[in-house]
């Protein structure tokens, strides 16, 4: 676990891409909210009427995560749909309030602060963003953003139950149409008009329906950030400890990563070697329905997780079931430090012709030693040539990054990035020590992102070897977190990212030189060490016919065709 910070001038520098977290708390950067999302509850129209309807039942029903995955669907078809763009978003909000007030952090931390308390934490986080965020952001945007959570909180399930409000009560429904025809896109000249507005609101909800100043402020604290890009964002303090947590690679839990299926339970997406999890007998494609006695098959992944999490030594029993449904436990699983590894396989695929293999799942502090130990394992089997895995990889630390391609770069520039503040203008170059000098292919698809972009892009600038798989996802900026009042943290995009040519693929992504369609069937793809079958994993398929031939593995790397968006 990192240190805390000091000061809130010291800052770590990430650019992990949580593809969850993003989808979570992100929203559209527009500098004001539209009109048309002050349409109360939902909007039905002809255009797209299917799709449309089909998310307004999702989030009629508070599936907020099936709806947003829903929308984004349904606006890669219908992309100028403006009712779609509002569904996602409105879903979006109410499921970043709902983990909020999921996050017992948040409840015991945050909830009980006193009202000037919560207001120097916006302070706080309004002056951080005004500073460092990568675009101007003025104080009216900001407010009207918080202002807009609070009108969606009005009619979230979770915030109402909490603060014992009901939504179809007639003077909630009054307040939120107070708010949106009194307070929308309000325009404020300064900091001290966004207090004014923010304590009249407080007074104005505590007299009408008794709620507490603290809990309208941190709508504010929270919501404002809506009006910035899909990676920037208030952290609690329990999402704080996690994050360091992944960037050190180390936690005190079970092991897990798991994903909610209505009525299924959770899914474990992976379960981490030699992990409790692993040592229960739980398996990548398990369930989880059952926890401390508990039916979870219907609960979202947040409120699991509430019961999941506990001190180290203390014990959880959990049903499994697998994906045939046979169910079995209860099993008793206790919490202890579990080390998560950014490199899990590495191994010899093809003896023959030399060629070795490894996976990388993040960038974080530990990555370019287990780099090291990973390669000399391979040298020392008699590698020739190597197949780098970067398939699903979401980011992680940006001097990770430059760390582990400095392994494979003999100079010139890895990547440079560019801010609004000076302090963020960076160029970083490789140094010939320690370079290994092999054939190379770097597997790709629409997961990588991020620090997995900077590898792709400096790869492929450099002509260092070959991109083969799918276009990556499109993460070109750089977040760095710092540590605000509260014991809260504050994740901002500071600045974008360039590829050693000056490239800079936001929202595009980088196209490899070799592109390997995706299976037509459907395929669930566990983020685990799993055995590894190179005739059944077309890439990396792909990756060792290339390398088996010399010829054209070098034709493919000098070929002049530059890459296209």
């Amino acid at each position: 676990m990192f240190s805390s910070f000091a000061s809130r001038g010291q800052r770590l520098t990430a650019v992990c891409c949580s593809l969850v977290v993003a989808m979570t708390t992100g929203m559209f950067s527009s500098n004001s909210i539209q009109a048309a999302s002050q349409t109360d509850p939902f909007l039905r129209v002809a255009s797209a009427t299917s799709a449309i309807s089909t998310g307004v039942d999702l989030e009629l029903d508070r599936k907020w995560l099936s709806a947003i995955e829903h929308y984004k669907e349904a606006l890669k078809q219908w992309p100028d749909s403006d009712q779609l763009r509002f569904g996602l978003r409105r879903s979006k909000i109410h499921f970043s309030i709902e983990r909020r007030y999921l996050d017992g952090s948040f409840e015991q931390d945050m909830l009980s602060l006193e009202p000037r308390s919560a207001l120097a934490e916006w302070d706080d986080v309004y002056e951080m963003i005004s500073s460092r965020y990568v675009e101007r952001i003025d104080v009216t945007s900001f407010v009207a953003h918080g202002t807009e959570s609070l009108y969606l909180a009005l009619a979230n399930d979770h915030f109402l139950a909490h603060h014992g409000l009901d939504r179809d009560d007639a003077a909630v429904r009054a307040l939120r149409r107070f708010l949106r025809e009194q307070y929308w896109n309000k325009p404020l000249g300064s900091k001290n008009d966004a207090h004014q507005v923010m304590k009249d609101i407080s007074n104005l909800c505590q007299r009408r329906l008794s709620l507490a100043p603290t809990a309208v402020i941190l709508e504010y604290v929270f919501g404002g950030t809506n009006v910035l890009d899909d990676y920037s964002m208030v952290l609690t303090p329990e999402k704080l400890k996690a994050l360091y947590a992944n960037i050190d690679g180390e936690f005190v839990g079970l092991g897990i990563e798991m994903k909610a299926e209505e009525g299924k339970g959770m899914l474990l997406v992976n379960v981490l070697p030699q992990s409790p999890a692993e040592q229960g007998g739980a398996q990548p494609g398990d369930y989880i329905v059952g926890i401390s006695g508990q039916d979870c098959r219907n609960w979202t992944t947040e409120e699991a997780a509430k019961l999941l999490k506990g001190p180290e030594e203390s014990q959880v029993q959990l049903m499994l079931a697998n994906q045939q449904g046979d169910v079995r436990g209860p099993i008793t699983f206790v919490r202890r430090p579990v080390s998560v590894k950014s490199i899990p396989v590495v191994k010899m695929i093809d003896d023959e012709h030399k060629i070795g293999y490894l996976k990388m799942t993040a960038f974080q502090k530990s990555s370019a030693q287990e780099l090291d130990a990973a390669l000399r394992e391979l040298n020392a089997q008699g590698m020739e040539s190597l197949i780098w895995d970067l398939r699903g990889n979401p980011g992680g630390l940006l001097t990770a990054a430059v760390e582990v391609l400095d392994r494979f770069l003999e100079g010139g520039t890895i990547v440079s990035t560019r801010g609004r503040h000076r302090g963020e203008d960076w160029s970083y170059s490789a140094h010939r020590s320690g370079t290994w000098d092999m054939p190379l292919v770097v597997l790709i698809d629409n997961n990588s992102a991020s620090a997995s972009e900077i590898a792709a892009g400096a790869i492929f600038d450099h002509r260092r070897g070959l991109l083969v798989g799918r276009q990556s996802y499109g993460k070109w900026s750089v977040q760095s977190i710092f540590n605000a009042d509260n014991s809260t943290g504050i994740r901002l995009t500071t600045a974008k990212f360039f590829s050693p040519h000056g490239k800079n693929y936001s929202h595009v992504g980088i196209k490899p030189n070799v592109e390997v369609a995706e299976k037509d069937e459907m395929t669930t793809y566990y983020r685990g060490p799993e055995t590894l079958n190179p005739r059944e994993d077309s890439d990396i398929a792909k990756a060792t016919e290339i390398l088996q031939s010399q010829n054209q593995y070098w034709a493919l790397t000098r070929h002049e065709a530059q890459l296209t968006p």
